[in-house]
């Protein structure tokens, strides 16, 4: 038995005092609101209803039913009202998850952006170099950088994200610079090893219009990036790193992009979010707003492309 449904047609034919009246505002035939009253008296076994066929009364039983159970499913609907109206506010929790490189450098702006235009939002953050499971998680929006996240999910490439073979000034003046990408095996070069398996990743090289994947002399490998690029900023090593993560130290001159010819441009920036039809307005409208600033993204990454060039 259903007793939220049979309750609330209960509740609905008191309410009406007619089966018919209960049913046309509940949407069902007068028969089905009349076999729910009636098994609703055989799972309490007594009587709630004293029929006739002009008039519908209550019974002690069923008057004591109804004022206790009245109130208790007008909050529940109240509650299913305030959660259905939600869809449509502005106010709210938005859980997003990222790696942690992307934390500083490209959510906490959309953050701030976002409620510039939304300051009831609220958001909680999950950072992990694991990919995160966003139903199990209860995550409205993640963010990864890489190949798209899989099949079971929405996901929208925001940018392109160039992979920029660099080195500190002091490091090129000491070992000179590698002209072709073979030359990288007589350098020292900086790796990253995948959190998540253990795996050296190989540099990616963009060679007469093909990817190439080679594999480089690390003298150091890191399993977090930022601090693999603080590692090439101190003259370690030559590093393949992501744009995003040494733009500024290739405006200012900290870093020297070098073999430019063969930058790869394979990885891409991507926002992903599960399959829903209910989608809550909130996270629908931070959704828009990333994807109207990933245009500006993608445009000073583009303009980086012409820097390392």
């Amino acid at each position: 038995m259903d007793k939220a449904r049979v309750l609330t047609l209960f509740i609905g034919v008191v309410r009406a005092g007619s089966f018919r009246r209960a049913a046309v505002e509940a949407g069902v035939t007068p028969q089905a609101v009349s076999k729910a009253v009636r098994t609703l008296e055989a799972e309490l076994g007594v009587r709630l209803l004293h029929r006739t066929t002009r008039k519908l009364s209550l019974t002690t039983e069923g008057a004591r039913l109804f004022e206790l159970a009245a109130p208790g499913m007008r909050q529940l609907d109240e509650a299913l009202e305030q959660i259905r109206s939600s869809r449509s506010e502005d106010d709210g929790t938005i859980r997003l998850t990222a790696p942690p490189s992307l934390g500083s450098r490209v959510l906490v702006p959309l953050m701030h952006g976002f409620r510039e235009r939304y300051p009831g939002i609220v958001f909680d953050v999950v950072l992990s170099d694991l990919f995160t499971d966003l139903v199990e998680a209860r995550i409205d929006v993640g963010f990864r950088v890489g190949t798209s996240p899989g099949q079971n999910l929405v996901a929208r490439r925001l940018c392109d994200v160039p992979l920029i073979i660099c080195a500190s000034p002091d490091y090129l003046a000491r070992h000179g610079e590698p002209a072709t990408p073979e030359a990288l095996l007589q350098h020292r070069c900086t790796g990253f090893r995948r959190a998540s398996t253990g795996r050296m990743v190989p540099w990616e090289l963009q060679v007469d219009g093909n990817l190439v994947y080679q594999e480089v002399p690390a003298v150091a490998s890191f399993n977090d990036l930022d601090t693999e690029v603080e590692a090439v900023r101190a003259g370690i090593g030559i590093g393949q790193l992501l744009a995003y993560m040494v733009h500024d130290d290739l405006v200012d001159g900290r870093l020297k992009p070098i073999l430019t010819d063969y930058t790869s441009s394979n990885v891409g920036l991507y926002m992903y979010f599960p399959h829903r039809t209910q989608m809550p307005a909130r996270v629908r409208r931070f959704i828009d707003f990333v994807v109207e600033a990933s245009r500006g993204a993608e445009q000073s990454l583009s303009r980086l492309v012409g820097l390392a060039s």
